[in-house]
């Protein structure tokens, strides 16, 4: 598991870069601890592209600050819905710091 710490200013945005494997059943799901209203978390488009069938595809998020003085951890988990049981098949954590600017 990776682990990456970002300090962003309130109105910045963070682009995080997650490989998707969707044609194995896999999405990417997040949850926001600690100061959650500090940031937002979305998925941008995909762009488009010629991907070759059951190829790995590059996800993006966009990581949003929102209140100086926040802190918040994103644990992002790769996990096949239908099989809830199972442990994520990657994950990755993103701390941020948001500041005043």
């Amino acid at each position: 598991m990776e682990v990456r710490e970002v300090a962003l200013a309130a109105g910045e945005s963070y682009e995080l870069r997650l490989t998707g494997r969707g044609a194995r059943g896999y999405v990417w799901t997040w949850q926001v601890t600690g100061d959650a209203d500090a940031v937002s978390v979305s998925e941008a488009a995909p762009a488009p592209a010629q991907v070759l069938p059951g190829a790995s595809l590059e996800r993006t998020y966009v990581v949003r600050a929102h209140c100086p003085g926040g802190r918040a951890r994103i644990r992002f988990a790769q996990v096949r819905p239908p099989y809830p049981q199972e442990a994520p098949y990657d994950e990755f954590v993103l701390e941020v710091a948001v500041t005043a600017g």
